[in-house]
C-alpha cells in the first residue's frame, strides 16, 4: 500500500459541507436481474456534526458510504468529499483527511496491538502517535497483547483507532458496534463524542436506532436508494405528529370493544388492536391514558396490564419503512 501524501493547504472549498451527494444513482446487475441501489439520492452532511445513515436491508446505505469513501464508482450524480472529488486527481488528498472503519476488520491474529497501529500508521506522511491514539480508544492496556487475546470490543476499538492515526477531518464508521455488548457499545460512543468534541464529522450507519438517537445530530432514513427523512432525532420523532405510546393488555382476548370509541378518545392519533392487546399512539398520556381507563371501566373490560412510553427514533423507522424486514429493496 502506498503512504497517502501529507494533507495540502485548506482552501476556499474547505468552508462548505463535509459531503455533498446530488442525484446520485447505482445499479448492479444480480443474476440476469437490475438492482436499482441508489435512485437519484440526494444528502448533505454538515462540518462537525455526528451524521447517521439508517434504512432497512438492501436501502442503498452501504453503496452511498463506498461511494463517498471512493471504493464504489456511481453511474450518475455529484460527489464532493471536503470539497473535492474522487478521480479528479485529488484522491489522494482526500484520503488524507478521511478514515473509514468498516463492520468488520480482519488484523493479523500474531501481531500485537501496537505492532498493528505502527503498520497503519506507516501508511500516513502526517497524524497522530500510537500512545495519543491507544488513549483515545482506552488501549493503553493493552498496547502488548495479540489479537487473539482481545475480545470483541476490544477488536473494534483498535480498529477504529487505524482509523484516527492520520488524524481525520471524516470518519466514516459502518456499523461499528454490531455484536459487541453494551459496556463495549457505551466505550465507542465515547470515542465518537470525543472526536466529534474535536471538530470531526462523522457518518455513522447502524441498525440500532437509540444508538443513532443517542450520537447523531441530524439523521437521514434511506429506502429504496432514496431519503425519504432527515433532521435531528427530536425532529423526526415530532414529525410522527405524536409524543406516546400506550399499551393495555385486557384479561380476555375476546373483548368487544367498537375502535369507533378508542378512535375518539382525546389526543388519540392512531391506535391498533390485536387480541387482548391495544396499543394507542397519543399526543398526551395525561388525556388519553385516564379517557381510556374511564371506557374499559364503562365496558366492564378488565385489564391485565398496562404500559406507557416515548416515541422513539425506532418508531419513526417502522413508520416509515414499515414493519416487515425487507431484503435487497424488495
Amino acid at each position: 500500500m502506498t503512504p497517502v501524501t501529507p494533507m495540502p493547504p485548506r482552501t476556499a472549498a474547505d468552508a462548505g459541507p463535509a459531503i455533498l451527494l446530488r442525484g446520485l444513482r447505482k445499479q448492479y446487475r444480480k443474476g440476469k436481474q437490475q438492482v436499482v441501489a441508489l435512485d437519484g439520492l440526494d444528502l448533505e452532511v454538515r462540518r462537525g456534526e455526528v451524521f447517521g445513515l439508517l434504512g432497512p436491508n438492501g436501502a442503498g446505505k452501504t453503496t452511498t458510504v463506498e461511494i463517498c469513501e471512493g471504493l464504489t464508482v456511481p453511474d450518475s450524480g455529484e460527489v464532493a468529499i471536503l470539497g473535492r472529488q474522487w478521480r479528479t486527481g485529488d484522491d489522494d488528498a482526500i484520503r488524507a483527511r478521511i478514515g473509514v472503519c468498516l463492520q468488520e476488520t480482519k488484523f493479523h491474529e500474531k501481531a500485537t496491538v501496537r505492532e498493528t497501529l505502527a503498520l497503519f500508521a506507516s501508511f500516513y506522511g502526517r497524524g497522530r502517535s500510537i500512545d495519543e491514539v491507544l488513549a483515545l480508544v482506552s488501549l493503553q492496556e493493552k498496547a502488548g497483547a495479540r489479537q487473539l487475546s482481545l475480545s470483541g470490543g476490544q477488536r473494534q476499538r483498535l480498529a477504529v483507532a487505524t482509523a484516527l492515526l492520520g488524524d481525520p477531518e471524516l470518519l466514516f464508521l459502518d456499523e461499528p458496534t454490531t455484536g459487541l455488548d453494551p459496556q463495549s457499545r457505551r466505550q465507542l460512543w465515547d470515542v465518537v463524542r470525543a472526536f466529534r468534541s474535536g471538530g470531526g464529522t462523522v457518518v455513522l450507519t447502524t441498525h440500532y436506532m437509540d444508538e443513532a438517537q443517542q450520537l447523531c445530530d441530524r439523521t437521514a432514513i434511506v429506502d429504496r436508494g432514496k431519503v425519504i427523512a432527515l433532521g435531528s432525532p427530536i425532529e423526526l420523532i415530532h414529525s410522527l405528529g405524536a409524543e406516546h405510546f400506550v399499551d393495555v393488555e385486557l384479561e380476555h382476548a375476546d373483548a368487544v370493544l367498537d375502535p369507533a370509541e378508542l378512535a375518539a378518545l382525546p389526543d388519540v392519533q392512531a391506535h391498533e388492536r390485536s387480541g387482548a392487546r391495544i396499543a394507542l399512539t397519543v399526543r398526551s398520556v395525561h388525556t388519553a391514558l385516564p379517557a381510556l381507563l374511564a371506557l374499559l371501566q364503562r365496558r366492564g373490560l378488565p385489564t391485565a396490564g398496562l404500559s406507557t412510553r416515548h416515541a422513539t427514533l425506532e418508531d419513526v423507522f417502522v413508520h416509515l419503512t414499515g414493519r416487515q424486514l425487507r431484503e435487497d429493496g424488495k
